[in-house]
Protein backbone atom coordinates (compact mmCIF):
# COMPACT_ATOMS: atom_id res chain seq x y z
CA UNK A 1 0.00 0.00 0.00
CA UNK A 2 3.03 2.29 0.73
CA UNK A 3 4.24 1.85 -2.91
CA UNK A 4 0.98 2.73 -4.23
CA UNK A 5 0.98 5.78 -2.51
CA UNK A 6 4.43 6.70 -3.10
CA UNK A 7 3.92 6.08 -6.79
CA UNK A 8 0.63 7.95 -7.04
CA UNK A 9 2.44 11.17 -4.77
CA UNK A 10 5.11 10.74 -7.58
CA UNK A 11 2.67 10.92 -10.18
CA UNK A 12 1.40 13.78 -9.21
CA UNK A 13 4.10 15.71 -8.41
CA UNK A 14 5.85 14.93 -11.88
CA UNK A 15 2.15 16.39 -14.08
CA UNK A 16 1.54 18.85 -11.59
CA UNK A 17 5.52 20.72 -12.29
CA UNK A 18 4.90 20.69 -16.07
CA UNK A 19 0.77 21.27 -15.71
CA UNK A 20 1.74 24.59 -14.28
CA UNK A 21 4.66 26.01 -16.65
CA UNK A 22 1.57 25.73 -19.69
CA UNK A 23 -0.37 28.36 -17.86
CA UNK A 24 -1.25 31.38 -20.25
CA UNK A 25 1.65 33.96 -19.86
CA UNK A 26 -0.81 36.74 -17.99
CA UNK A 27 -2.09 34.26 -15.54
CA UNK A 28 1.89 32.98 -14.82
CA UNK A 29 2.79 36.92 -14.34
CA UNK A 30 -0.41 37.59 -12.73
CA UNK A 31 1.59 37.29 -9.11
CA UNK A 32 4.41 39.71 -10.29
CA UNK A 33 2.06 42.26 -11.58
CA UNK A 34 1.92 43.50 -7.77
CA UNK A 35 4.14 41.80 -5.46
CA UNK A 36 3.72 42.14 -1.86
CA UNK A 37 5.44 44.70 -1.62
CA UNK A 38 3.59 46.78 -3.89
CA UNK A 39 0.48 46.11 -1.97
CA UNK A 40 2.08 46.75 1.29
CA UNK A 41 2.76 50.33 -0.24
CA UNK A 42 -0.14 51.13 -1.22
CA UNK A 43 -2.38 49.54 1.75
CA UNK A 44 0.48 51.90 4.06
CA UNK A 45 -0.64 54.81 1.34
CA UNK A 46 -4.37 53.93 2.03
CA UNK A 47 -4.02 54.60 5.85
CA UNK A 48 -2.46 57.64 5.62
CA UNK A 49 -5.12 59.46 4.13
CA UNK A 50 -7.18 58.59 7.14
CA UNK A 51 -4.11 58.76 10.23
CA UNK A 52 -2.17 61.58 8.71
CA UNK A 53 -4.59 63.68 6.39
CA UNK A 54 -8.30 63.55 7.68
CA UNK A 55 -7.06 63.37 12.04
CA UNK A 56 -3.92 65.67 11.12
CA UNK A 57 -4.48 67.91 8.50
CA UNK A 58 -1.39 66.70 6.72
CA UNK A 59 -2.04 66.11 3.09
CA UNK A 60 1.05 64.17 1.33
CA UNK A 61 -0.61 61.17 -0.02
CA UNK A 62 0.55 61.09 -3.48
CA UNK A 63 -2.34 61.34 -5.91
CA UNK A 64 -2.04 60.89 -10.09
CA UNK A 65 -2.44 63.74 -12.47
CA UNK A 66 -5.59 62.55 -13.75
CA UNK A 67 -7.05 61.35 -10.69
CA UNK A 68 -10.87 60.87 -10.08
CA UNK A 69 -13.03 60.27 -6.95
CA UNK A 70 -16.50 59.00 -7.18
CA UNK A 71 -19.08 59.92 -4.51
CA UNK A 72 -22.67 59.03 -4.84
CA UNK A 73 -24.01 59.82 -8.33
CA UNK A 74 -20.91 63.08 -8.56
CA UNK A 75 -17.31 62.44 -9.38
CA UNK A 76 -14.67 64.34 -8.26
CA UNK A 77 -11.25 65.72 -9.18
CA UNK A 78 -8.01 65.60 -6.52
CA UNK A 79 -8.44 69.23 -5.59
CA UNK A 80 -12.76 69.29 -4.98
CA UNK A 81 -11.40 66.18 -2.73
CA UNK A 82 -9.07 68.21 -0.97
CA UNK A 83 -11.45 71.13 -0.28
CA UNK A 84 -14.12 68.83 1.28
CA UNK A 85 -11.59 66.83 3.42
CA UNK A 86 -10.41 70.40 4.75
CA UNK A 87 -14.20 71.31 4.80
CA UNK A 88 -14.60 68.19 7.36
CA UNK A 89 -11.95 69.00 9.51
CA UNK A 90 -13.43 73.01 9.77
CA UNK A 91 -16.63 71.42 10.64
CA UNK A 92 -15.41 68.69 13.34
CA UNK A 93 -11.93 70.12 14.66
CA UNK A 94 -12.15 66.86 17.09
CA UNK A 95 -12.20 64.40 13.80
CA UNK A 96 -10.66 61.30 14.25
CA UNK A 97 -11.26 58.52 11.80
CA UNK A 98 -10.35 55.27 12.69
CA UNK A 99 -9.06 52.33 10.02
CA UNK A 100 -11.14 49.76 10.68
CA UNK A 101 -10.64 46.81 8.03
CA UNK A 102 -7.96 47.45 5.08
CA UNK A 103 -7.67 44.97 2.57
CA UNK A 104 -5.73 44.81 -0.46
CA UNK A 105 -5.86 42.92 -3.96
CA UNK A 106 -3.30 43.78 -6.59
CA UNK A 107 -4.41 47.47 -7.41
CA UNK A 108 -7.07 48.24 -5.41
CA UNK A 109 -7.45 48.77 -1.12
CA UNK A 110 -10.30 49.20 0.33
CA UNK A 111 -10.89 50.55 3.64
CA UNK A 112 -13.34 50.19 6.43
CA UNK A 113 -13.73 53.26 8.45
CA UNK A 114 -15.10 55.24 11.56
CA UNK A 115 -14.86 58.64 11.84
CA UNK A 116 -16.33 60.73 15.23
CA UNK A 117 -15.96 64.41 15.60
CA UNK A 118 -17.99 67.35 17.36
CA UNK A 119 -19.83 69.55 15.49
CA UNK A 120 -18.27 73.32 16.66
CA UNK A 121 -17.10 74.51 12.85
CA UNK A 122 -18.99 75.29 9.97
CA UNK A 123 -17.29 73.62 7.11
CA UNK A 124 -19.05 71.68 3.77
CA UNK A 125 -22.74 73.43 4.15
CA UNK A 126 -23.10 72.75 7.61
CA UNK A 127 -23.26 75.19 10.31
CA UNK A 128 -21.95 74.79 13.98
CA UNK A 129 -24.59 72.19 16.05
CA UNK A 130 -22.36 71.27 19.00
CA UNK A 131 -23.69 67.71 18.42
CA UNK A 132 -21.14 64.95 18.58
CA UNK A 133 -21.38 62.44 15.42
CA UNK A 134 -20.05 58.78 14.90
CA UNK A 135 -20.46 57.88 11.17
CA UNK A 136 -19.03 54.61 9.08
CA UNK A 137 -18.19 54.22 5.65
CA UNK A 138 -16.35 52.61 3.25
CA UNK A 139 -13.65 53.60 0.70
CA UNK A 140 -11.58 51.83 -2.53
CA UNK A 141 -8.76 53.68 -4.11
CA UNK A 142 -7.07 52.07 -6.93
CA UNK A 143 -3.49 53.17 -7.13
CA UNK A 144 -0.82 53.29 -10.03
CA UNK A 145 2.59 53.12 -9.33
CA UNK A 146 1.93 53.84 -5.99
CA UNK A 147 -0.28 56.74 -5.95
CA UNK A 148 -4.30 57.48 -5.72
CA UNK A 149 -5.33 57.06 -9.30
CA UNK A 150 -9.36 56.59 -8.25
CA UNK A 151 -11.43 56.67 -5.34
CA UNK A 152 -14.68 55.39 -4.47
CA UNK A 153 -16.23 56.69 -1.38
CA UNK A 154 -19.54 55.72 1.05
CA UNK A 155 -20.56 57.07 3.96
CA UNK A 156 -23.56 57.30 6.20
CA UNK A 157 -24.40 60.79 5.03
CA UNK A 158 -28.26 60.38 6.11
CA UNK A 159 -26.87 58.88 9.58
CA UNK A 160 -24.43 61.59 10.30
CA UNK A 161 -27.50 64.55 9.44
CA UNK A 162 -29.91 62.48 11.41
CA UNK A 163 -27.38 62.81 14.53
CA UNK A 164 -26.50 66.22 13.96
CA UNK A 165 -30.44 67.26 14.09
CA UNK A 166 -30.32 68.59 10.43
CA UNK A 167 -32.61 65.70 8.99
CA UNK A 168 -35.81 65.93 11.29
CA UNK A 169 -38.12 63.09 11.83
CA UNK A 170 -41.74 63.85 9.17
CA UNK A 171 -44.24 65.64 11.05
CA UNK A 172 -47.13 63.26 12.76
CA UNK A 173 -49.95 63.02 10.66
CA UNK A 174 -53.24 61.63 11.73
CA UNK A 175 -53.04 58.50 10.44
CA UNK A 176 -49.76 57.96 12.71
CA UNK A 177 -51.53 59.81 15.67
CA UNK A 178 -53.91 57.02 15.23
CA UNK A 179 -51.61 54.20 15.91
Amino acid sequence: MKNVLRYALALAFAFAMPLASLAPPALAAQGSLHPSSDIARNKAAARRVYTEGLNQGIFEVAYTPDFVGHGGAATFTHAQGMAEARGWRTAFPDLKVDVDLIVAENDLVSVRWTARGTNTGSGNGIAATGRAVQVTGTTIFRFEDGAIAEEWTSGDSLGMLKQLGLFPAPPATASTNAR
